[in-house]
Formats: structure tokens, C-alpha cells, sequence
């Protein structure tokens, strides 16, 4: 069974393919990663042609598709979420979501309780509360990094802070650790789809639906206001 996974809700553009075999957990075969805040959409598709080239496959071959759902940039996000869902229904195989803090978790191994944050833009963040690399404490969240600590209840620096937000805003948030990984991975959103696939313990497996937490920069223009008649 082979597993196409990738992630274009931050910065990082990242394509990962993994073989699984039931009862023998699973292999990678190709990872792509780059980062290209701008080119998402030019970038994501010769990524994904060349894992899978790499790995001597074709689009025929895949078993499934995960993708990361956020929360993200609504226009980087967006590209992932279209390619994820139009691979999966000219192929007729399921797509599953995979929360982009999720991914960022897992790639840490952690097994005590942390924090990942993740660059929301306009000096905010995007979070959530781990206690482990494999359970998630709380809903993500979108703050301004310095009220954080306080939403969670403890003093900055209480709890170890990892991801790209972590290393952006290292003093609001009370960073004294090393905050890496600070982008989610292909490699760890294969492996922990997988996981859950085979009916491990992990964060759930989501449908292929954005994770907004606040509206796109770009909105639709109102009604036009009636001019009053003097």
C-alpha cells in the first residue's frame, strides 16, 4: 500500500511517499521538502512527480493520500487541500486530513507536555497543547504569542515551545529550548497517518477540510451602499 502525504500550510512545501505493508509498518520511499512562501501552487505538483518518480511509481500505484489541513495561510493551504482532493477522486482512493500541528508533534517525539506554535501572521500564532508526540490536549487556537501562557493556564517558558512560531517569537513565548522542528514534515505526516490507519494510538485522521481559525485576508466585496437622494 502506498501512502502520498504532503503539507502546504506553512512556509514549507513537503511530499513524502511511504509504503505500508499490514504487520510490517511501513518504509519511505521518496520525501521532498522545501520552503516557498509564494509558489505553493508552482511548486507542490513537480514535487509530488518527483517523489513519485523517485520511487519507480506511478499515480496509479497509490493506495491513499494525506494531506495537512492546517490551520494555515489560507492560500497556501488551499493548494494542498484542491491537489489532495482532485488526486483522490481521479484515482478513487480516500484522502485523509492530517492537522499540520499534529505533524510538527510527531516529527518531535516528545513524550512529556509541550506546546507547538506555528507563524499565523499578523503577530499571531497558531497552537495547541501536546502531552505527548502522539495526544493532543487541546483545540488548536490562533493568539498573539504573548497570551498564550495565559490561555494555557502556566508562565511563559512553563512549557517547552517548539515550531517556527516558537523560533519568531522566542521571547513572548518563553522559549529557552531548542524550538525545532519549526515545519511540518511530509515524512511525519506519512508516518502518522499510517500509524492510525493500522489502528495505533495518534492524533485522528480528519477529513480533507481546511483548519481556518480566522478569516482570509482577502474578502469579497459588500453590497454597494444605496447613495441617499437629497
Amino acid at each position: 500500500m502506498l501512502v502520498l502525504a504532503f503539507d502546504t500550510a506553512t512556509s514549507a512545501v513537503t511530499v513524502a511517499l511511504y509504503e505500508w505493508i499490514p504487520g510490517e509498518g511501513a518504509r519511505r520511499r521518496a520525501l521532498a521538502d522545501g520552503v516557498d512562501v509564494r509558489r505553493h501552487a508552482e511548486v507542490l505538483t513537480p514535487a509530488i512527480a518527483g517523489v513519485l518518480a523517485e520511487a519507480g511509481a506511478v499515480p496509479a500505484d497509490l493506495s491513499a493520500v494525506a494531506v495537512g489541513v492546517g490551520p494555515g495561510p489560507y492560500t497556501g493551504l488551499r493548494v494542498g487541500l484542491v491537489t489532495a482532493r482532485a488526486l483522490g477522486e481521479a484515482l478513487r482512493i480516500p484522502v485523509h486530513g492530517v492537522c499540520s500541528l499534529d505533524a510538527i508533534a510527531w516529527a518531535s517525539g516528545r513524550d512529556a507536555p509541550f506546546v507547538v506554535a506555528t507563524d499565523a501572521r499578523r503577530k499571531e500564532v497558531y497552537w495547541a497543547r501536546y502531552d505527548s508526540a502522539r495526544v493532543r490536549a487541546t483545540a488548536p487556537a490562533v493568539s498573539p504569542p504573548g497570551e498564550v501562557a495565559a490561555e494555557l493556564g502556566v508562565k511563559p517558558g512553563e512549557l517547552p515551545v517548539i515550531g517556527e512560531g516558537a523560533a519568531l517569537y522566542a521571547g513572548e513565548l518563553g522559549v529557552t529550548g531548542d524550538p525545532g522542528p519549526l515545519l511540518p514534515s511530509a515524512a511525519a505526516l506519512a508516518e502518522l497517518a499510517v500509524t492510525r490507519l493500522a489502528g495505533a494510538d495518534g492524533p485522528p485522521l480528519l477529513s480533507p477540510e481546511p483548519l481556518y481559525l480566522r478569516r482570509p485576508d482577502a474578502q469579497a466585496p459588500g453590497p454597494r451602499k444605496k447613495v441617499s437622494q437629497g
